[in-house]
């Protein structure tokens, strides 16, 4: 390396989490970002050189130096979100799955017809995900191909990385009548969504991508999902749908096809090292077998699932058989839009499963032992698994990844957070940023080396 090739560089403390269950901490760390936005380095005070780079970076006005209350944290990856639904964030959520659908959810969608109405809805959506530290985030649209290429612009305005789908929804029985798309027509629409994104000016190195979306099994015919099969094989595109997310879905899956969700996926064409499978709470061997062998992943949904799901998903047990895993806020399903939120959520749902909530049954019998899973493991899903999820060198600082990361703050004002450096250790302090974490504390937002949010400016 050469410092003509830095396009800036950051100095401080650094957190992340190389190994799944672990974490390093560097409390000196120079991090070299290269002109296309990806890291050329990371040394410290052991590496040659150290102390004469910095001042030269510093003699040319191209490094940042942190403060000591502040840490250099990656960027954080949501897997499954529902943007047209973040104007209902919040409400509803002591309705039962069907009602909160039918009330709220299916009505709001089908206002995404009228562009208008989309734009700033949307707008609304990146902007507060990118303030809470969330750089990519794969978004389910609507089955509107006009508001749904609008997010895809919005991400790529505001500088998110991006993993957009236009939904489909055709099958009559299952959907409402005013949200509800033709089978050919779907298809068609779902393709040249795919087209008008990849084509998006200003995209060439693909910040924004489309993504294949079948709502769900119930919600799609046959020939539908055999379509976006195919689509998906022609685009090599990403592919997000729900899976197995509740008693009610899987067993439509084994009444009508007579197999689960993630054979029917794959039969279809649908099951592919860039798909993205939202909740799988009810996963057999065999489907974690497929879902291992194609390389695909889950979006765990931690809150939402609380709510809707009826069951908690077998986190420890998909971690242990190194599936590729991630997090996933679910807005609005779950009304929180900050993936460290959802970090903290992981553990509270794994906690909650390994003691159960019977208290008429004796302790050592209401739970699931063995089945917590730790902060370490939470952080490490939402950054690093989320990296393998959306097939994306993200989450890790290490040469050739993209730079995305975050300023974090824990003196900032207004702030929750209250670190005492003689107290706490690297591990307390980095627990304490994922569990108390606001959006306030994240003072900087980096994309691909693209700074998009200074609120200390």
């Amino acid at each position: 390396m050469t410092l003509n090739q830095v396009q800036f560089a950051v100095l401080g403390q650094l957190f992340h989490t190389p190994v799944k269950g672990d974490f390093e901490y560097l409390p000196q760390a120079l991090v070299c970002i290269d002109n296309l936005g990806n890291i050329l380095s990371v040394t410290t005070d052991d590496d040659s050189g150290f102390t004469a780079n910095i001042q030269q970076l510093e003699q040319t006005g191209k490094l940042t130096r942190l403060t000591d209350s502040q840490y250099l944290m990656p960027g954080m990856v949501d897997l499954h979100v529902h943007a047209p639904q973040w104007p209902q964030a919040g409400k509803g959520l002591d309705l039962p799955l069907y009602d909160w659908l039918q009330d709220y959810t299916f009505p709001l969608e089908a206002k995404f017809a009228d562009n208008s109405f989309a734009q700033p809805m949307y707008r609304s959506a990146v902007e507060t995900l990118l303030a809470n530290g969330t750089t990519s985030a794969v978004y389910f649209a609507t089955i509107h191909n006009e508001a749904s290429v609008t997010l895809a612009k919005t991400c790529l305005e505001l500088g998110q990385r991006g993993f957009v789908g236009k939904i489909n929804m055709d099958d009559a029985s299952q959907c409402p009548d005013y949200y509800l798309e033709d089978t050919v027509q779907g298809l068609a629409d779902t393709e040249q969504f795919i087209q008008d994104v990849l084509a998006l000016p200003g995209n060439e190195q693909r910040l924004v991508s489309p993504v294949v979306t079948p709502r769900f099994v119930p919600s799609c015919t046959p020939q539908m999902l055999k379509g976006l099969g195919e689509l998906t094989t022609k685009y090599q595109c990403h592919v997000q749908t729900h899976c197995s997310e509740s008693d009610w879905a899987r067993d439509y899956s084994l009444e009508h096809y007579g197999k689960s969700d993630v054979a029917i996926y794959q039969e279809m064409g649908l099951l592919t090292r860039k798909t993205i499978l939202a909740h799988s709470i009810f996963l057999s061997d065999d489907d974690c077998d497929a879902i291992k062998a194609t390389g695909a992943s889950i979006a765990h949904c931690p809150l939402s699932n609380m709510y809707f799901a009826n069951a908690a998903m077998k986190t420890r047990e998909i971690l242990d058989k190194d599936l590729h895993v991630g997090l996933g806020t679910d807005i609005s399903g779950a009304p929180v839009p900050s993936v460290f939120h959802t970090c903290l959520d992981a553990v509270n749902h794994s906690r909650v499963r390994e003691d159960g909530t019977n208290t008429h049954l004796p302790a050592s019998e209401r739970g699931e032992a063995g089945s917590r899973i730790s902060f370490l493991e939470s952080y490490w899903m939402a950054t690093v698994g989320g990296g393998l999820a959306i097939d994306t060198r993200v989450g890790l600082f290490a040469p050739e990844y993209a730079f995305d990361a975050l300023i974090i703050d824990t003196q900032a004002p207004d702030s929750d957070l209250f670190v005492i450096p003689e107290l706490d250790t690297p591990r307390d302090r980095l627990e304490k940023i994922i569990a108390l974490n606001r959006r306030t504390n994240v003072r900087k937002v980096y994309v691909q080396g693209k700074q998009v949010i200074n609120k200390d400016a």
